[in-house]
């Protein structure tokens, strides 16, 4: 019985909220009256500044593992 009217509830709670959905995220950007290609272009600069990151990220990685080897040389002699 209380499913019942669970399921009663729920039913029409969502049928007042319902609300289209977006396929991906290219059609966020028609909401704004933009087309594609800005949310391209915001995916394409995110993209860039992640990789920028990650060979930051790498070049001090390098630099640490260097001052680490250098301090065990140290410690060694």
């Amino acid at each position: 019985m209380k499913g019942a009217i669970m399921f009663r509830i729920l039913i029409t709670f969502t049928l007042f909220f319902g609300a289209p959905a977006s396929a991906h995220v290219g059609h966020v950007g028609e909401f704004a009256g933009h087309d594609h290609w800005v949310a391209g272009a915001a995916l394409g600069a995110a993209l860039a500044v992640s990789i920028w990151g990650a060979l930051k990220g790498k070049k001090n990685a390098e630099e640490a593992e260097a001052q680490e080897d250098s301090e065990a040389e140290e410690e060694t002699a």
